[in-house]
């Protein structure tokens, strides 16, 4: 099982239109994109929620909303590049921390029980050739400061990083970022709120 001192980081946006899921303009309005992105966080902090771990933070850029659940601890993002951000969310970590973002509400509880008892990191590789999820025993920012981000070699160059550690590799997930990519999703996990508010915004198109 997950080990009892990991805490549990989920890095996201507010979900204020204008400001998240652009790539999903078009098709969907700034105003549906910012409900789908809230959808799919929503979905993640559920999940995370059912989780065992020490600690639950999320690392935030904007302010709080009522989708947020009880048992979260609340963390500005800081400021620079997406390497200094994630850097800085594991550099406030103690012990044992997997990160996640909020693009991926087809991730289960099942998928984010980690146990660092024989390796010292988690590494999730993404579709887009980025990556979903990075769980480190011992967190040390300087793993991910310098890494490009938001490229098609991200996953590879962060993996890079990880060579000379212990490494379990977690499966392969599609992140949300086109209308391509939420059909899929949606269809990996049927029974979500991003499943529903995609289809909700689908049929009042049709």
């Amino acid at each position: 099982m997950t080990t009892p001192g990991t805490t549990l980081l989920v890095i996201a946006k507010e979900p204020r239109p204008g400001r998240v899921k652009t790539r999903l303009t078009p098709p969907f309005t700034p105003q549906e994109a910012a409900q789908l992105a809230q959808a799919a966080l929503v979905d993640t902090l559920d999940v995370v929620a059912r989780t065992p771990g020490r600690r639950r933070v999320l690392v935030l850029d904007g302010e709080p909303g009522p989708w947020l659940p009880r048992g979260f601890e609340v963390v500005p993002q800081c400021a620079g590049g997406l390497d200094e951000r994630l850097a800085a969310a594991f550099a406030g970590c103690d012990g044992p921390a997997l990160l996640i973002g909020m693009d991926t509400p087809q991730v289960t509880p099942e998928l984010l029980t980690v146990d660092f008892a024989d390796c010292d990191a988690y590494f999730g590789p993404a579709e887009d050739g980025g990556f979903w999820a990075l769980g480190l025993a011992e967190p040390d920012p300087g793993l991910l400061r310098g890494v490009p981000m938001s490229t098609a070699h991200t996953g590879a160059a962060q993996r890079a990083r990880l060579a000379h550690l212990r490494v379990r590799e977690l499966p392969r997930l599609r992140d949300v970022d086109t209308g391509y990519d939420a059909g899929l999703v949606a269809g990996a996990a049927p029974g979500g709120r991003f499943a529903a508010r995609l289809a909700s915004l689908t049929a009042a198109t049709r």
